[in-house]
């Protein structure tokens, strides 16, 4: 159960993606016990779609779920998926989307 994780444009372009062939995503948010379940909403199977509305309360527990991160690997993802989560908060018609298998 691998993701893409992709920030996009209105039109469903991607603008820029990061790859979790690993799956080292869903590992983190199933160790993840933070107070918003935002995270928990994302779909393993399916698709879950984030807007720049939803920005402020994804990266506050987005930063609770770094702390979790052991190895450069996992710190590299997060901070990659942060910095798109950035990029979209900081925009109009930009979507972060999760793509699951």
């Amino acid at each position: 159960m691998a993701f893409d994780i992709e920030l996009q444009s209105e039109r469903g372009e991607t603008l820029q993606a990061v790859a979790d062939p690993k799956n080292l995503l869903h590992r983190l948010i199933e160790a993840y016990a933070g107070t918003d379940p935002l995270l928990y909403e994302i779909d393993w199977n399916g698709d879950t779609v984030f807007n720049r509305l939803q920005m402020p309360r994804f990266l506050s527990a987005w930063q609770e779920l770094a702390l979790l991160a052991q190895t450069s690997e996992q710190t590299k993802l997060v901070e990659d998926i942060r910095a798109l989560a950035e990029r979209c908060e900081s925009g109009v018609h930009l979507y972060l989307k999760f793509i699951g298998d």
